[in-house]
């Protein structure tokens, strides 16, 4: 093998072995905890927990949510169908926090990155996510993470080079999404009469962020049940993507108990190099990988499965390579999303040539696959596909404060 990954990274030239990072720590809830992306169960424990009798609960639900996720309500103050000794008992009680802006980056194509600050600290820095919300001509996609860190070190990915600090809770998946809205005015735009609410900005979610979703099953899978509800944010499971790396057993499990679209980091066609690429790949190989995508729930012509495969020069980009994914990927209902590799600093990886990407994805066209190539959002900013990492932290105080500022203004 020749070309970067020829170089040992681990030890004696050896392919890395797959080590699932541990969270260092747990999520503990502040002294107020917020209301925002509770289930529907969850928050008719809330109100109980605060003396809502029983027979309320429901109707109090609905209030709320509608408050919550469809007047995008930021205190109890504005819940005015709320009578006022409840407003006032939930305020006592509860919060409607939502994650903490540290520093927002605005592309030179429009693409906007927040750097989101949660509770808990370690090593005295504090817990943080990045979010990127991706603006296009027919929809804007906002891609959300669902750890602090990764609990995977895929070698051409930026996120993978952190530590796993801990999962996120529902609520704070959800808070991605109303944060978003929350700062691009969204609310308003929904609840415009004059049909803007079919123009909303966030029209679509991505679990692409920081951390693999599916080693966080429950936060993710009852975080996107909230956001997919139809009296609330309300966005189809159809436009809204769960991508893995691979964590077979729960591949099946989400397609039934999340039932959203599917998207696979696939992004080798042979075992030696995906073991070195997505080392995930020892504990769960192609074969098993793929069988568990042939039978996930609802995949068909309809709802395809996207194969995301990060293109890398003289890695993967063959013309060979493009005719065995074609081999590997036959019988599943499928899309190939070719992704130009996105550098971030110390990287040894290179992007391929860009005649060489429109060669492979003919290949796979031919085939009959799509196969649209991403055209990279935010690489300015470290906001593109596998870039993502809290770069703030070797940021000096006056430059976060600077960026703390900015996110603070319009």
């Amino acid at each position: 093998m020749t070309g970067p990954l020829a170089a040992s990274h681990t030890d004696g030239g050896a392919p890395a072995a797959f080590v699932e990072k541990r969270p260092l720590q747990h999520f503990v809830a502040p002294e107020k905890p917020s209301l925002v992306g509770l289930t529907r169960a969850a928050l008719a424990a809330a109100l109980g927990a605060v003396g809502v009798p029983e027979r309320q609960r429901r109707m109090r639900v609905q209030q709320i949510w509608h408050w919550l996720y469809v007047r995008g309500a930021r205190d109890f103050e504005a819940m005015t169908t709320l009578s006022k000794e409840l407003r006032t008992v939930l305020a006592q009680q509860y919060t409607l926090a939502r994650p903490e802006i540290a520093a927002e980056q605005i592309s030179v194509d429009g693409t906007r990155k927040w750097l989101l600050r949660l509770p808990g600290e370690i090593d005295g820095r504090p817990h943080e996510v990045e979010c990127v919300y991706i603006p296009e001509t027919d929809r804007g996609t906002l891609c959300i993470s669902s750890q602090v860190g990764c609990t995977l070190n895929c070698t051409f990915c930026h996120t993978g080079t952190q530590r796993l600090v801990r999962n996120l809770t529902p609520g704070e998946i959800v808070g991605q999404v109303v944060l978003a809205r929350d700062r691009l005015n969204d609310w308003e735009r929904a609840a415009a009469p004059t049909g803007q609410d079919e123009k909303r900005l966030v029209s679509n979610v991505v679990m692409m962020g920081m951390g693999e979703p599916l080693y966080n099953f429950e936060a993710v899978r009852d975080g996107l049940s909230v956001v997919a509800d139809g009296d609330g944010l309300s966005l189809s499971k159809r436009r809204i993507t769960l991508s893995t790396s691979g964590v077979v057993p729960n591949i099946a499990r989400a397609g039934a108990e999340i039932g959203s679209m599917l998207a696979i980091s696939l992004h080798a066609v042979t075992d030696e190099l995906r073991d070195q690429l997505v080392p995930l790949n020892r504990k769960y190989p192609l074969r098993e990988l793929l069988d568990a995508c042939r039978h996930y729930p609802g995949a068909s012509n309809a709802r395809r499965i996207t194969f995301e495969y990060v293109m890398l020069k003289g890695i993967n980009d063959s013309l060979a390579d493009a005719r065995a994914l074609v081999r590997l990927i036959k019988g599943i209902p499928a899309k190939i999303n070719l992704i130009p590799f996105n550098p971030w600093p110390g990287t040894r990886y290179e992007c391929s040539e860009w005649e060489q990407i429109e060669r492979f994805s003919e290949v796979v066209f031919d085939a009959g696959y799509a196969s649209p190539v991403r055209t990279p959002r935010g690489r300015d900013i470290l906001a593109a596909c596998g870039q993502l990492k809290s770069a703030t932290e070797k940021l000096s105080a006056s430059e976060r404060l600077a960026l703390r500022a900015m996110a603070m203004t319009d």
